[in-house]
């Protein structure tokens, strides 16, 4: 056994190049076309590979490798698993990849350094998924709508969902969605389509007046959006990135990433899309309203 697995470290497939996509960005939501990235690079004679972070959509709204990936990560732990309780990664890949011996290399390695889930954590990640489709419906309709008001909002500096037709990329947000995301989108009785909002998943970034002391208020004034870190369980989360998930990035950096101190992210749950929306607003005017 050491010796054939000597033998898959010394013929590994030469993997110099990678272009590593996160789409949409954390926490600016942020987005990147992946056909565009494919095109460009397709023009070279060696070109890199394309693996693209899809925690953020999931596979309900979207499917990178039908969009020119080469390979998709996913953090288990968000919505794939969907009820924050486990801790695990993913990778996919294609068949051409599987005969080009990166898998086997790369499954050495997990094998060797110990990243191997356990039986349980699997069956977790399991029930998670056959609820995948339900729940990424209902955080995006969730979501949208909280989006909406705090679009309305005269206590909001600006607003950040892909979903929303005000949204800079909005064309290419609707150019990543799933084939099946984008059916059950326009048969909404809405009509969503291109032009329109439409639900894109369930996280949402904005920027409150008043910077950060408004922000601490608002995050301390929410009764449904609980303040962690985390993201994509059933239930709704707020948290503050320039003090929590990006707090060890300089203040410059986290400046020039958009990262400001008003910043707010939003993991929009599943529970009652009225009771959310209310939710938000009464922690706006508590947060902004004792500024003025």
């Amino acid at each position: 056994m050491f010796s054939h697995q000597k033998i898959l470290i010394l013929n590994p497939i030469r993997l110099n190049k990678l272009i590593w996509i996160e789409t949409p960005t954390n926490p600016t939501l942020r987005l990147i076309s992946i056909p565009s990235i494919r095109a460009h690079i397709s023009k070279l004679d060696d070109p890199p590979l394309i693996l693209v972070d899809n925690t953020f959509l999931s596979p309900f709204y979207s499917s990178p490798l039908l969009l020119g990936a080469d390979a998709v990560l996913h953090s288990l732990t968000k919505y794939m698993n969907g009820h924050s309780d486990v801790v695990m990664g993913a990778l996919i890949f294609p068949d051409t990849l599987f005969h080009m011996g990166l898998v086997t290399k790369l499954r050495f390695l997990q094998n060797a350094i110990g990243a191997v889930p356990s039986a349980y954590d699997s069956w977790l990640v399991q029930r998670g998924a056959k609820t995948l489709a339900l729940r990424m419906k209902a955080h995006g309709t969730n979501a949208l709508a909280v989006a909406r008001a705090l679009k309305d909002s005269p206590l909001v500096e600006d607003i950040i969902y892909p979903g929303l037709a005000s949204h800079p990329r909005h064309h290419i947000a609707w150019e990543s969605l799933s084939p099946h995301a984008k059916k059950w989108i326009e048969g909404l009785p809405e009509h969503f389509s291109s032009t329109t909002d439409f639900p894109y998943s369930g996280m949402v970034s904005f920027r409150i007046k008043g910077g950060l002391e408004a922000a601490n208020k608002f995050l301390t004034s929410t009764r449904l959006f609980a303040l962690a870190e985390s993201l994509g369980g059933v239930e709704s989360l707020a948290e503050h990135p320039a003090k929590m998930t990006h707090g060890s990035i300089p203040p410059a950096e986290r400046e020039k990433l958009g990262i400001s101190d008003g910043l707010i992210r939003l993991s929009v749950g599943i529970e009652d899309e009225d009771d959310l929306v209310q939710d938000v607003l009464q922690a706006l005017e508590k947060a902004v309203r004792h500024l003025v």
